[in-house]
């Protein structure tokens, strides 16, 4: 069975190769009571969030995660949109609301956590 930290990394990876940029995992656990893991990814476009949205989807799906609500950040819905799976948030950005919120130095008391297979410590 994966862990929580293991469905983020996998959907961090989802998001790389569903082509978002910027992409975070962080472990917020220790400084909240309502999720444990972020992963933000800067999008380029409404069609390319959707894309990822329906990549998340689909993931939550196969792996026995439930999308809680899909929230909207901002009332156009094209510069953060958010997907809660309860342990998991995932926040799909555009590169202008990514580097205004700035959600790594934000939550910077968070641990960065490595998704990139080559980051991968050998089990």
């Amino acid at each position: 069975m994966k862990t929580t930290e293991q469905k983020a990394q996998e959907i961090a990876r989802l998001m790389e190769a569903g082509k978002g940029k910027n992409i975070s995992v962080l472990n917020v656990s220790a400084l909240n009571s309502w999720t444990d893991y972020f992963v933000i990814v800067t999008v380029t476009s409404s069609a390319h969030w959707q894309g990822l949205y329906r990549d998340v989807k689909e993931y939550a799906q196969a792996n026995d995660l439930e999308i809680m609500m899909k929230r909207r950040r901002l009332s156009n819905g094209d510069d953060w949109n958010l997907i809660d799976l309860g342990a998991i948030v995932v926040h799909l950005m555009s590169e202008d609301a990514h580097t205004f919120y700035d959600l790594e130095k934000l939550w910077h008391a968070g641990t960065k956590v490595p998704y990139a297979l080559s980051e991968q410590a050998d089990d």
